[in-house]
C-alpha cells in the first residue's frame, strides 16, 4: 500500500513538472545584428557571370574597374578571348566588341544590355555587388553574421548567395539578381578595394 501511494505520488510529481516545462517561456532568440556595411566608390572585380532574359542566355568572365563614378568593363569568353570593352563616366559610354562595333550613348546603362542581353542598372550594380544597397532597397532577409542575404530594389530581387569571409564586412563571393525573366549569376572570384 505505501509502494503504492509512493508510485502514485512519483507519478503525480513527474506530471507536475512536465506540465511546469509545458508553461515555460520558449528561450529568446536575438535577431541577428546588423552588420555595418558601406559602398566605396573606388573598387575592382573578377568573376564569371552568365545572364538571360529568358530566352538567349550569355556566359564568361567579366573584369569591372569602378573608379568614383566611371566604369570599365571587360567582358571575356569562357575560354578567355576579350568579347566587349565597355567604358563610361560622366560624359557617356562607349562599346567596342570583339566583330568590331563600336558604338557611343550616354551612359553604361543603354549599352551594356547589348552585352548581357540584360537591361540591369549599372548604378545600383555597382552598390549590388558590394552588398550595400541604397537607402530605398528593401533588405528582406539577413545572414547569420547580419549582412544582406536577400535585397528587393527597384523591382530586381538580389539574393546574397555566399560571402568571401564570415566577417561582417566581408565582400560577397556569390549573387543572384533577377526581375522577371532576366537573371544575372555573378560569381566574384577576386575583389580589391582602390585608393
Amino acid at each position: 500500500m505505501i509502494v503504492q501511494a509512493r508510485l502514485t505520488l512519483s507519478a503525480a510529481a513527474a506530471a507536475i513538472v512536465v506540465g511546469l516545462a509545458a508553461c515555460a517561456p520558449l528561450p529568446v532568440t536575438a535577431p541577428p545584428t546588423i552588420a555595418a556595411r558601406s559602398a566605396t566608390d573606388a573598387f575592382e572585380l573578377q568573376g564569371r557571370l552568365s545572364a538571360s532574359d529568358g530566352q538567349q542566355a550569355a556566359s564568361g568572365r567579366v573584369e569591372w574597374q569602378h573608379i568614383r563614378g566611371t566604369h570599365h568593363f571587360t567582358l571575356l569568353s569562357p575560354l578567355g578571348q576579350v568579347v566587349a570593352q565597355l567604358d563610361a563616366d560622366a560624359l557617356g559610354a562607349r562599346l567596342q566588341t570583339a566583330d568590331g562595333q563600336d558604338l557611343s550613348a550616354d551612359s553604361a546603362e543603354a549599352l551594356l544590355p547589348r552585352v548581357l542581353g540584360v537591361d540591369v542598372p549599372v548604378s545600383r550594380l555597382g552598390l549590388w555587388v558590394q552588398a550595400a544597397p541604397g537607402p530605398d532597397a528593401e533588405i528582406r532577409n539577413r545572414d547569420s553574421t547580419g549582412r544582406p542575404a536577400l535585397v528587393i530594389d527597384q523591382g530586381w530581387r538580389i539574393e546574397y548567395l555566399e560571402y568571401a569571409g564570415e566577417s561582417g564586412d566581408a565582400p560577397p563571393a556569390r549573387l543572384d539578381i533577377s526581375r522577371g525573366d532576366a537573371r544575372i549569376r555573378l560569381v566574384i572570384d577576386s575583389w580589391t578595394t582602390l585608393p
